[in-house]
């Protein structure tokens, strides 16, 4: 059976939690900008675009918020395999690490894609 350092996955996983807590702190600030979209502007295209951001924001900062959990989660099974498995884990339990850190890399394409279209928005009505 095929066996892969610990190593090599906690760093993913710690790079993932990095890039997670970028993007929260990244949607606390697009929050604000569109905070003062919505206090400039009454159009109600501009609102409804206001509503869809918002939106958008809150779903991701939940999405985000569970794949922090899940990734402290594994890390924290991950420790406890070391103790059994001397620094090693059978590739069976990679699969659910390689899930884990796909699922961060998706979340990085769809919320720099977000991220591209609030600023058109944002930098036509600001």
């Amino acid at each position: 059976m095929k066996q892969i350092n610990i190593k090599h996955i906690t760093d993913l996983h710690n790079d993932a939690l990095r890039g997670l807590e970028f993007y929260s702190q990244e949607l606390t600030i697009l929050q604000e900008r569109l905070d003062e979209i919505a206090a400039d502007n009454t159009n109600t295209e501009v609102l409804e675009k206001v509503d869809h951001f918002q939106n958008q924001f809150i779903i991701h900062q939940r999405y985000i918020n569970d794949l922090q959990h899940d990734l402290r989660k594994n890390l924290k099974h991950i420790e406890e395999e070391v103790v059994t498995t001397s620094g090693f884990f059978g590739e069976s339990n990679f699969t659910e690490n390689e899930y884990l850190y796909e699922q961060f890399v998706t979340e990085e394409k769809i919320f720099n894609e977000l991220r591209h279209e609030f600023n058109r928005f944002a930098a036509q009505w600001m």
